[in-house]
């Protein structure tokens, strides 16, 4: 039986968490930051076969990778459609980090729409909308391996901007709100987009 391993990685320059999720020599990133050529290298050296790419929102410092890993290894890549305006927009983030632009003729995401779906055959995911810090925000459930990856909406210490674009103060609450009235386990393991990560039984306590 193979074993299903989750694994949060902060690729260079380091500032986001992406997570790669591996089922034997099968993978699939989460949140792709940093250079595709690194991804690469790591993907080689460990022999993985990448199935697909997934971003929790649009902003640069989440897929930075994610088109060119797409193009070289010919997977898809998932994102919310509303967020689809923000990946040009964020080159000014990319150069700042003195990373590789993203070109104009990119590898287009397909569209990410909330409900329930597999990875990698037999790994149960809930795709969750997540407005706020920007328009087409998502956050994934693992329920069996109670994971969540939050992106930017919430934090171990606060929660998402929403000065950029896309941001709405209103919308980020309701989706808090809402993630708490789920009342996920409190020993779901929630992985941020950035910092250290936390339990949901912190963010319950932080937000009831």
């Amino acid at each position: 039986m193979q074993k299903n391993k989750f694994e949060v990685l902060q690729m260079e320059p380091k500032f986001t968490n992406s997570v790669l999720v591996t089922s034997g020599a099968d993978a699939v990133i989460f949140d792709a930051w940093g250079r595709g050529d690194a991804w690469e290298k790591l993907l080689n050296a460990r022999k993985l076969n990448l199935r697909a790419i997934y971003a929790t929102h649009g902003h640069s410092d989440h897929i930075s990778a994610a088109p060119e890993l797409a193009k070289i290894y010919n997977v898809p890549w998932f994102l919310n459609s509303a967020d689809v305006p923000l990946i040009l927009w964020g080159n000014q983030i990319l150069d700042f980090w003195e990373l590789p632009r993203i070109p104009d003729d990119f590898v287009k995401p397909n569209d990410l729409r909330a409900g329930k779906t597999k990875i990698l055959g037999d790994i149960d995911m809930e795709i969750i909308a997540a407005p706020g810090h920007s328009a087409g925000g998502v956050m994934f459930y693992f329920p069996e391996c109670k994971i969540l990856l939050s992106g930017d909406t919430i934090f171990r210490d606060g929660v998402g901007r929403v000065d950029l674009p896309g941001g709405n103060a209103d919308e980020l609450q309701k989706t808090i709100s809402e993630l708490v009235a789920r009342n996920l386990p409190d020993d779901t393991y929630v992985v941020h987009g950035h910092g250290t990560d936390s339990m949901m039984r912190d963010i319950k306590a932080k937000f009831y």
